[in-house]
């Protein structure tokens, strides 16, 4: 029997990816709050300010990275990217991560030479400011939450979700600086902002990471899938089964399949069967299996030992 190729592309768009256009906004948005921050801290004598300000203008290149991935992931497949552009929004979330972590080091720098050296601030300036900021942030963050489950939107949605709590922070700090002269209470509050993103920022890292180096999908168990597949009828052994992520919900799975000689309309029927369990089991929509009567092949790569069915007679 010649070896037979069955591939299923899945198509639609990703879903609750937020539209490039709100991107646009935030992106505005956030260079308006740059601006205003950094001429009230000018003008109110706050480093703080200034230094929020220069955070928020660490969010521009992430949201263009984020807004550049959210367009290139809904161009099609063509001849040099076969399997499209899914992953420009896994690339963008480990780069924004790297930028993330990179923030946060900045900020507990920041939190410490502030402890250092106490700088007095105009407490109006900060309680304005911030509260202008968290509506801006905040807006942002509350947009991007239809989203989150995208890789690449979660990434920009934890930098936004920090800002806002960075923002709830001065403010508070502001207020309590105001009644208790507490100067020292500004830069604990910045470090703990900062060690918020840092442990945030890790785990996008490990999942954007574990997906670039075609890792198996987390709620996944390579023996799980392959025990059912040797649950169809006909199926006698499975090999060289590899599963990874294409992008945000689309899995891809291949394997070797061995059966009994039969004709084709017979084992169609088998891959048929195959795929609506992957698919109804696992959520796996690309599906390409190889049918063959040979044992184990030789490869030099890791490849799970076959799996046999114990149902000699499938």
């Amino acid at each position: 029997m010649n070896p037979m190729h069955q591939h299923h592309a899945c198509e639609g768009h990703l879903r609750g990816r937020p539209a490039g256009s709100f991107l646009a906004v935030a992106l505005v948005a956030t260079l308006g709050l740059v601006v205003a921050e950094l001429a009230g801290g000018y003008l109110g004598h706050s480093v703080a300010l200034l230094s929020d300000a220069v955070h928020n203008l660490s969010d521009v290149p992430t949201i263009v990275i984020s807004w550049l991935a959210a367009l290139w992931s809904e161009r099609p497949a063509d001849t040099e990217k076969t399997f499209g552009y899914r992953r420009a929004g896994i690339v963008a979330a480990f780069t924004n991560g790297i930028l993330l972590v990179l923030v946060a080091l900045g900020l507990f720098w920041e939190a410490f030479d502030r402890f250092l050296h106490p700088v007095a601030v105009h407490e109006q300036w900060m309680i304005a400011l911030s509260l202008v900021a968290l509506a801006v942030n905040g807006g942002i963050t509350a947009g991007l939450m239809r989203g989150r489950r995208d890789l690449n939107i979660r990434a920009l949605f934890v930098h936004s979700l920090g800002d806002a709590a960075s923002n709830v922070a001065i403010l508070v700090g502001a207020l309590v600086i105001r009644s208790t002269h507490a100067v020292w209470l500004d830069p604990v509050l910045g470090a703990l902002i900062g060690a918020l993103v840092l442990w945030s920022t890790l785990g996008i890292l490990r999942e954007s990471g574990h997906i670039l180096l075609e890792g198996l999908p987390r709620e996944m168990a390579l023996a799980e899938v392959a025990r059912d597949i040797l649950s169809v009828s006909g199926v006698q052994e499975i090999h060289d089964i590899h599963i990874w992520t294409l992008g945000p919900d689309l899995h891809a799975l291949s394997c070797h399949v061995r059966i009994p000689d039969m004709h084709m309309e017979e084992s169609e029927k088998i891959l048929t069967h195959i795929r609506e369990r992957l698919d109804r089991q696992f959520g796996i929509h690309h599906v390409t299996i190889q049918f063959e009567r040979a044992g184990l092949p030789e490869a030099g790569y890791y490849m799970p030992g076959p799996l046999h069915s114990s149902n000699p007679e499938s």
